[in-house]
């Protein structure tokens, strides 16, 4: 009998594949198909309904699987699971697969829209900057926490408060140090003369402190602020 349903476990090198036939019993059951050999599989089948779990690469193989004139549902996860429990069956791909076929004939099932190149495109896009924003929000709150708890800086070299976030500071103004004999802003002056008049690692830390209390106000209020170039 020819078959009229299947379901596709995806995953990133091999694949599982279960096809039941018009009586509902299993007439395709491949645990491990290859990716380069997924295609032929499916283009050698009898118009079916096709399903799998909604995921970016489900919209890719969608596409080329209407192209073979095969009908496509994709599922949300969460949708497949009551079925993947079903029948007490075990986790693994070729159960999930099976799930899946089980799934995708139920008339009441919602489906995920197809999703074209171009949309797919613009969505990564979209959740890439989503991530950035998200990424650099964290960042700013840890910094913020990290700046609320630690003890500023001071000539005294106080050891109180954060140890790695004085590291950073500590760094920094090394830096600023060793390039402000070339540069003549009122910063690059004052620590130069500063370590001319009372040494190097106290113009050092001096000028920690200073940065610290820069990002601080700069983070408190919300203010935009950049060191001469």
């Amino acid at each position: 009998m020819a078959i009229v349903c299947v379901g596709i476990d995806l995953a990133k090198n091999v694949f599982a594949v279960h096809g039941i036939n018009e009586a509902g019993r299993p007439e395709l059951v491949r645990p491990a198909v290859p990716r380069d050999k997924l295609l032929a599989l499916v283009s050698a089948l009898p118009p079916c309904v096709i399903g799998m779990e909604a995921c970016s690469g489900a919209h890719h193989w969608a596409r080329q699987f209407i192209a073979l004139g095969h009908t496509v549902r994709l599922i949300a996860p969460k949708f497949v699971t009551p079925y993947r429990m079903s029948g007490k069956r075990g986790k693994n791909d070729a159960a999930d697969a099976a799930a899946i076929c089980e799934a995708v004939q139920r008339p009441h099932m919602r489906f995920v829209p197809l999703k074209s190149v171009e949309q797919q495109n613009r969505l990564m896009v979209h959740r890439a900057r989503q991530a950035y924003v998200e990424q650099r929000t964290g960042h700013l709150n840890r910094i913020r926490g990290l700046l609320s708890e630690v003890t500023w800086l001071d000539e005294r070299t106080t050891k109180a408060g954060d140890a790695y976030l004085r590291t950073l500071f500590i760094l920094g103004a090394r830096a600023v140090l060793a390039a402000a004999p070339k540069k003549n802003d009122p910063i690059s002056r004052w620590v130069v003369a500063l370590a001319e008049r009372r040494g190097y690692w106290k113009a050092v830390v001096a000028m920690a402190a200073k940065n610290a209390r820069m990002a601080w106000a700069v983070l408190r209020k919300g203010e935009a602020f950049a060191l001469p170039a």
